[in-house]
């Protein structure tokens, strides 16, 4: 049903019902969980105000980052030079506090 409004129709229906919008100029929203960041880039951020409560609502790429010692792009990199799994590869990093190297070397000898 609202597939079909134009851009100006919507806003103005938004402002009828109490809502204002407003466009935030952002270059980075991090969301911060127990485990691990949200990162997004190049954010698309809308301020929404209805009735004195605001909400934010946000769209753009995003990337996971684990709040450990290493990253997801060391996990991959452990198991494309050791062909290892990535569970195996988190366990190693794990146990070698996120030590790249030493984790190549101890799943590459077994």
């Amino acid at each position: 049903m609202l597939g079909n409004m134009n851009p100006k129709q919507m806003e103005k229906m938004m402002r009828q019902m109490g809502m204002k919008t407003e466009e935030i100029d952002a270059r980075e929203v991090i969301i911060r969980c127990q485990d691990k960041d949200i990162v997004i880039t190049s954010p698309a951020v809308q301020k929404i105000n209805m009735m004195g409560n605001d909400s934010f609502q946000v769209s753009g790429v995003v990337e996971e980052k684990t709040n450990g010692p290493f990253s997801k792009d060391d996990v991959a990199m452990v198991v494309e030079q050791t062909g290892s799994t990535e569970k195996e590869a988190t366990d190693t990093l794990e146990k070698t506090k996120g030590d790249l190297a030493e984790a190549i070397l101890l799943l590459s000898n077994n």
